[in-house]
């Protein structure tokens, strides 16, 4: 008699429960008042980040990123924070330089592309003091729509036979229908999801152009979400291309206005990422001490991501920046 093959146990922790029945009882007492909803980022951060939560961040690596929310966060000296490491490059060297985190879904972390490795977030992550659980970029991005779909799972064919899946915290099923394999992969219902967008207004429908990675499903999935914009504009601007509204207000709690939100990160047809800023960031990470003092200038030292921009040149700077941007529209 032919005996069957156990199913792989995965050996990683799930950071963040998906029980949809949960998250439904959450999003029903949330307001969905038509209210106006912009104030300052340290507001916003000082509201509706708390230690301990749950963190997922909008972008793709250094592209479109809300880099003045999570200086911010660090600036406030946020801790024991979960996060989804799913595209993070520069947002993840900015938490892990404020050792933010305590426990990491991890798919894309410490690499910060062609420009090389974090050494301070590659020596955090083998400092031992963050849990990290794998999936592949494919899963947590799946991770969010399950949530956004308002279920519990969605199954997939990724990391089957892989030791990703090992790590990780899914779990093996059969198809009723079919007899295959599949992966569970559990929905991921952030605490807080923080997004930078083009353009907004104060009540949070906020639109992007261009590629939108995994935003439309962090709106969805994210209990409470922090929106920083490029431009404010009025909601008759919106309504002329209702189409391109990644996030409606009813899912917002806080819209920023922030131009240059995104440095030194790329924002697409904006302006380019200032690769002199991150080489500096780099350099300064290969000793501890410089890091520090890094920190002190540039967060700690400065009240706000204005000031932050005034530091690196300012106007002047990001006029550079501006006319560097490939797909800048004329």
């Amino acid at each position: 008699m032919n005996q069957a093959t156990p199913a792989p146990i995965s050996q990683g922790e799930l950071f963040s429960s998906p029980d949809v029945d949960a998250a439904r009882a959450f999003f029903k007492e949330k307001s969905r008042a038509r209210t106006n909803k912009l104030m300052s980022v340290s507001e916003a951060v000082n509201r509706f980040i708390h230690d301990g939560d749950y963190l997922a961040s909008g972008g793709f690596g250094g592209v479109r990123i809300a880099s003045a929310v999570l200086h911010e966060i660090v600036r406030q000296r946020k801790k024991h924070l979960g996060l989804s490491g799913h595209t993070a490059t520069h947002d993840f060297q900015i938490l892990a330089a404020g050792k933010c985190f305590d426990r990491c879904d991890i798919a894309y972390i410490v690499g910060l592309e062609l420009r090389g490795l974090s050494a301070n977030a590659r020596r955090y992550m083998e400092s031992g003091d963050v849990k990290v659980t794998e999936w592949t970029n494919a899963a947590l991005a799946w991770r969010y729509k399950a949530a956004s779909m308002g279920v519990s799972f969605l199954p997939a064919r990724t990391m089957l036979g892989t030791d990703v899946f090992k790590y990780s915290a899914a779990k093996q099923i059969e198809c009723p229908f079919t007899g295959q394999k599949y992966v569970a992969l559990p929905a991921l219902f952030p605490d807080v999801g923080i997004i930078h967008v083009h353009r907004a207004d104060v009540y949070g429908n906020c639109q992007v152009d261009g590629i939108t990675i995994a935003d439309y499903d962090v709106g969805r999935a994210s209990k409470r979400i922090i929106i920083t914009t490029e431009r404010l504009v009025s909601t008759e601007e919106i309504q002329k291309d209702p189409l391109k509204t990644l996030v409606p207000f009813w899912l917002v709690d806080a819209v920023c206005h922030v131009p240059y939100g995104s440095y030194p990160g790329n924002m697409p047809y904006e302006y380019f990422s200032d690769e002199a800023h991150i080489a500096e960031w780099m350099e300064a990470e290969e000793d501890p001490v410089a890091l520090e003092a890094f920190k002190d200038k540039y967060i700690y030292g400065v009240k706000n991501f204005e000031e932050y921009l005034e530091l690196n040149g300012g106007e002047r700077r990001m006029s550079e920046l501006r006319a560097l941007e490939p797909l800048r529209r004329k």
